[in-house]
């Protein structure tokens, strides 16, 4: 199967950990490591991946240097996109048969200029921190901030993706086997005027939607969305709490997970379930192939399949 396999920015950067270069390649091998099995199980894979962690990161490095170092978002979100491809693509070339095609390629995404999610911010970027730090953040630095979990991050606009502007050196590459990383943090938001001059905006994209986009532009067998947390839950976090092993799309309320989190990738697998016909699974980055196959994870199926529950401990 061809599988687009988006892989989260808090998969390769833990809830919590301090985000270290060593910390960022260990986890980044230990992605590849899952990845590979999906490659010997014959399937093809195209890798996207989210940046929220890491280009907060680089925003709080501009901001302590001097001024004029100080790079608006979609600058940073470039300089995201290169640091993470970089890593995966090097720790997956390790892994991979030497004669093996493997590129990064530098995505940008067109968005709308009057889309009204620059009106209310919703992404979270950067580190988790405590209410007094995040509060002290918000005043000093202007910043939108918001709960994420048990702690306090920043949020940035998260306009949606339209379209993917290398979509056909994308579909050219993978026509020719090439594995293919693109699409980082969303890829870098662009608008185009009136005359087809691209300028970049102050926001980040949803990665899981860019993937969705993606997905549904090469023809894809599945939607793969990888991150920290096993599967969807119903009642997330409760005592009673079951894994959703499987629903139809069409009954699937995503409105009903938080915005921050579950959501987007819900709203994505529903997306490409429903124009596809084709499934996607969201579940752990350490059981890709397991998910993939229907064996852990979430799958979500076309059509108006009724929940599928688990007992499986949290």
């Amino acid at each position: 199967m061809r599988i687009v396999v988006a892989l989260g920015g808090n998969a390769l950067s833990k809830r919590g950990k301090p985000m270290t270069a060593e910390l960022q390649r260990g986890n980044a091998r230990k992605a590849a490591t899952a990845l590979i099995e999906l490659i010997k199980a014959g399937h093809q894979i195209v890798i996207t991946h989210g940046n929220g962690p890491q280009v907060g990161m680089l925003g709080l490095q501009a901001q302590a240097g001097p001024s004029d170092g100080n790079y608006p978002l979609d600058v940073l979100g470039a300089e995201s996109e290169g640091l993470i491809g970089y890593i995966i693509e090097q720790e997956l070339r390790n892994v991979l048969p030497p004669h093996a095609l493997l590129t990064t390629l530098l995505t940008q995404t067109l968005v709308d200029a009057a889309d009204v999610a620059f009106l209310h911010p919703t992404k979270p970027v950067g580190p988790i921190y405590d209410e007094p730090t995040a509060r002290k953040f918000e005043k000093e630095r202007g910043w939108t901030i918001a709960k994420d979990g048990d702690h306090w991050r920043r949020v940035v606009a998260s306009p949606r993706p339209k379209e993917i502007i290398q979509m056909n050196i994308i579909e050219m590459l993978v026509g020719r086997n090439v594995t293919v990383i693109c699409a980082g943090g969303g890829g870098v938001p662009v608008v185009r005027d009136t005359y087809g001059v691209l300028t970049g905006m102050e926001a980040v994209i949803d990665k899981d939607l860019a993937s969705a986009l993606v997905a549904r532009r090469l023809g894809a067998d599945m939607l793969l969305l990888l991150t920290d947390v096993d599967a969807v839950y119903q009642d997330f976090g409760q005592p009673a709490a079951k894994r959703i092993a499987s629903i139809g799309a069409q009954a699937l309320d995503a409105d009903q997970f938080a915005a921050g989190s579950m959501r987007p990738k819900l709203e994505a697998a529903e997306i490409f379930t429903t124009a596809t016909g084709r499934p996607a699974a969201i579940g752990r980055l350490e059981d890709a192939l397991a998910v993939a196959t229907g064996e852990a994870g979430t799958v979500i199926v076309a059509g108006q399949s009724a929940l599928n529950l688990r007992n499986d401990p949290l």
